[in-house]
């Protein structure tokens, strides 16, 4: 048939081809293509197209049309214009394409393709039934609107999934075109897949009224001038400079240093070694060895009640240094204020006499590795810089939808199923590919920690003075979980075990209620109305109380999450006859979340364990049926009036933990430019300069010099609900949440240089600082409370601050194996002269014209074309993300 049809078409076209020969001079010669012969997928046809399809991935456009679900975000939406060419020819029919999307997708627009949303980030496209297949060289587009905005290129996932459906012996790949890989300059990841943005209005702004400026190398050097014109005085203060800065230093200025060349001599007095050790490790890796022949270090404890936690006295003299700790805490701090007064590769202290106790208890930093998983050995790394600029509390988020990272030896499946993420859509070996996750488990992304492995972090946070607080989410981002006590049940279902099938059961299989999470899940929500939900709690709090009590830091304090609780339930058949039976006073579905946290916080106190979580989910509780000590880490934004439903929870007796957003989210960008890798739902640039302007105490105040996510001003009303008098936080937590965060080393450049500033706004209160006006006041730029002078102290020891971080820290940060974000370099070409800078003056600069070649910058130099610039450690081991200027026409 297909012949014949064949030799009909041919005929045809020979018949008009006589016609206009009889009636047209000219001849025309119609060359006949060849019609590709579609089959059916075979396991080579699978590897063909994984290596040899092309994606591109172009964010079109972010301006809302009348194409987007006019009921949904009011209407905004982006296109995404997703293109496939074929490198050889594709005659293949009946294969998929599995991909992330973060946001779903409302509607699409091609000739090819259909594409569907699954769960959480994950999508299919599929083959309409009229695809042709690709030619070699041919290109094929699909068109696609998602919600929100798309405003970096680090929102495109990698490791899009080609398989062939309903065929098990055909193994599913990764596209290699989407395969991310790993600059060799800078040590980060890079999607080659997606297009480099290039338009302002359509591209890098959210909305039309969207003011965020696009940083230019320009723009940036303006605004480091003011670092880069430190005066002698600053500079020599960075000499003696300590971070975070004490709460009083007297600098013995007649007598300058005291030299140290053969290291200290340690006299522990009445301090336990095992209380200071890793405090001298530390030392001696940055030059200060231990020598009987060194200058005498005299350590001791006396013990003082009025005195905070960790508060010390240090002296440093000719004859020797003085240390007097309020407990052992304190002494392991004097010891890392002695060596933020080192400078690499010079042997000798400043002499001087410090005084010095926090403004903060809680200094803290969370780690997600729930949503993609991070190495041991990167944990026990932050472990140390986290002591060496004196936070002390580490926030592990170990269980989300995406992972459950701990051992529990009674529960096997958590792990074997939970922690793993690949390409098995029945979830039977594991959970289903997420966040770009690729095919298989064995990537670095799928993981957990072994009881020992764990027991190891606690062991050596203990060493250096910090409490692990473990946070597995629940009762909303439990996936991982629910999907892992799925498959216990399926096995002793199997088994005829009924009894310890549903012994930790935490679905109700009869629930019909349809609902998407915050991150578009439809199955993520513990059913609360189980029994077996809370046997399942006991059991695991009891399993991971026992890994800390054995590991030698008893579990005290533990963070249930509590967050972003989707409407779930609402068909579930159980928890219509627990609502019906009231016989936990509960009378309305919409209190199911709350009865489930206060349940929890009080299975944590029969435990002897406090309770902390989320302040969406613990303000929905009554206060009378929750534990007196209760913990809150407050996520609210700023600039839409958060410090309102922070003071409410302070004024509830709470102990708050301030985890805002808008400077202490350390997956956001860096600055305001497309290729700043990170989320931006609350800003589109938190450098470290803002962090260190952050001012805790005081939360409205921020509206006299911040701005919103779309650099608006905006005004902070704290007249409705200021906190009582006295009422003040328990302390600050930096959060890096790590669903774009794929590597270790991509969680160290996000997480620093800004933990250095996070930890001198936990440690230290400046003097700049605007105290709290409890009697509530109005905030905005015309208010004026933060005066000019404030700001101009402020803006000084930034600069000395930015100087010590560039001359000093950076080199220790280098020695302990640590990425640090590189700054990129600002520059302008005046009078076709190059002058550049950076943010951290003290790293070298590095510039290439159109030659090719780079060269060290030192000064101000001739060019004659556009300029390529990039910093470099000090270590020469890596640079910057490189950034470009242009000669002006």
């Amino acid at each position: 048939m297909t012949k014949k049809i064949l030799a009909l078409t041919i005929a045809a076209s020979l018949s008009l081809i006589g016609c206009e020969q009889a009636s047209q001079p000219k001849v025309e010669t119609v060359v006949q293509q060849k019609s590709i012969i579609m089959h059916s997928a075979n396991q080579k046809d699978i590897d063909n197209i994984a290596e040899n399809l092309q994606i591109n991935y172009r964010v079109v456009t972010n301006i809302a049309s009348d194409k987007c679900d006019q009921n949904l975000v009011d209407g905004s939406c982006f296109e995404v214009e997703l293109k496939f060419t074929a490198k050889t020819e594709i005659s293949v029919k009946g294969w998929h394409i599995h991909f992330s999307q973060m946001v779903p997708i409302q509607s699409f627009e091609s000739d090819n393709f259909i594409v569907k949303h699954l769960n959480g980030d994950l999508h299919r496209i599929s083959l309409k039934d009229t695809f042709p297949g690709f030619k070699a060289g041919e290109s094929k587009t699909l068109l696609f609107r998602a919600t929100y905005w798309s405003l970096g290129e680090s929102d495109a996932m990698p490791n899009y999934i080609v398989s062939a459906p309903g065929v098990s012996d055909i193994k599913a790949r990764v596209i290699e075109s989407t395969r991310p890989y790993i600059d060799q300059d800078t040590g980060l990841e890079v999607l080659s897949h997606v297009a480099v943005f290039t338009d302002i209005d359509k591209q890098f702004k959210r909305s039309p009224d969207d003011k965020t400026q696009w940083l230019t190398s320009e723009a940036l050097f303006q605004r480091n001038i003011g670092v880069n014109a430190a005066s002698y005085g600053d500079k020599s203060l960075v000499t003696q400079a300590i971070v975070p800065t004490p709460k009083s230093v007297i600098i013995d200025v007649n007598h300058g240093f005291v030299e140290i060349p053969q290291g200290i001599f340690v006299h522990y007095g009445n301090v336990k070694p095992a209380q200071v050790n890793a405090a001298l490790s530390r030392l001696t890796s940055l030059g200060i060895a231990q020598n009987k022949a060194g200058l005498p270090l005299h350590l001791s404890i006396i013990k003082n009640e009025k005195s905070l936690i960790g508060s010390y006295q240090l002296t440093v003299t000719d004859t020797a240094i003085t240390l007097v700790g309020v407990d052992g805490n304190g002494v392991f701090n004097g010891l890392q204020s002695l060596a933020g007064l080192v400078t690499v590769g010079v042997a000798r202290l400043p002499k001087l006499i410090i005084e010095d106790e926090p403004h903060y208890a809680f200094r803290g930093m969370l780690v997600d590795v729930a949503r993609n998983f991070h190495s041991k050995d990167f944990i026990l790394t932050l472990l140390d810089q986290m002591a060496a600029y004196k936070l002390n509390k580490l926030h592990l988020h170990l269980g989300d939808d995406e992972g459950w990272r701990l051992e529990i030896p009674s529960l096997p499946e958590l792990t074997d199923i939970g922690s793993k993420r690949c390409f098995d859509t029945s979830e039977e070996n594991c959970l289903i590919t997420q966040l770009g996750s690729g095919v298989d488990a064995t990537t670095s992304v799928s993981g957990y920690y072994s009881v020992s492995e764990y027991s190891e972090i606690l062991q050596a946070a203990t060493a250096r003075h910090i409490q692990v607080i473990p946070s597995l989410d629940m009762p909303g981002h439990s996936r991982a979980a629910m999907k892992a006590m799925t498959a216990r049940y399926k096995k002793y279902q199997a088994s005829e075990d009924e009894e310890k099938a549903k012994q930790f059961l935490l679905d109700d299989f009869q629930d019909s209620t349809s609902y998407s999470s915050v991150q578009f899940y439809s199955d993520n929500t513990i059913n609360v109305c189980l029994e077996s939900s809370y046997d399942f709690v006991i059991e695991v709090m009891t399993q991971v109380k026992k890994i800390h009590a054995d590991a030698g830091q008893p579990l005290t304090r533990y963070h249930i999450g509590a967050d972003e609780t989707a409407g779930a339930w609402v068909e579930s058949p159980v928890c219509q006859a627990f609502v019906a039976n009231n016989d936990k006073g509960v009378t309305d579905m919409k209190e199911l979340g709350a009865y489930f946290i206060e349940r929890v916080a009080g299975i944590l106190s029969e435990l002897d364990i406090e309770t902390a979580g989320w302040s969406d989910g613990m303000e929905h509780t009554r206060q009378e049926n929750m534990p007196a000590i209760i913990q809150v880490n407050s996520w609210d934004i700023l600039f839409l009036s958060g410090h309102d439903k922070v003071h409410q929870l302070v004024n509830r007796d709470w102990q708050v933990v301030l985890s805002t957003p808008d400077v202490l989210y350390f997956d956001f960008p860096y600055e305001a430019d497309p290729k700043e890798h990170g989320n931006y739902w609350a800003s589109r640039h938190t450098n470290t300069e803002k962090v260190f302007q952050f001012m805790p105490d005081n939360l409205p105040v921020h509206a006299e010099f911040w701005l919103d996510r779309q650099d608006h001003a905006y005004t902070a009303d704290d007249t409705k609900t200021p906190m009582a008098a006295g009422k003040k936080f328990l302390g600050i937590q930096g959060q890096l949440w790590s669903e774009s965060v794929r590597t270790d080393n991509m969680v160290e450049h996000k997480v620093f240089p800004r933990l250095l500033a996070l930890a001198e706004r936990a440690w230290h209160l400046p003097d700049w600082a605007v105290p709290y006006n409890y009697q509530g006041a109005t905030y905005s730029q015309s208010s004026n409370i933060f005066t000019k002078e404030m700001a101009a102290k402020r803006d000084r020891q930034w600069r000395i601050f930015a100087n010590t971080l560039g001359e000093k820290e950076f080199t220790k940060l280098e020695l302990a194996g640590i990425d640090y974000r590189l700054p990129t370099v600002g520059a302008e070409i005046k009078d076709g002269k190059l002058y550049a800078n950076t943010a951290f003056p003290g790293l070298a600069i590095e510039y290439r014209t159109s030659t090719g070649q780079w060269h060290p910058y030192q000064q101000p130099v001739a060019v004659k074309t556009d300029v390529e610039l990039r910093s470099r450690s000090n270590n020469a081991l890596r640079t910057s993300r490189i950034t470009q200027v242009f000669l002006k026409k």
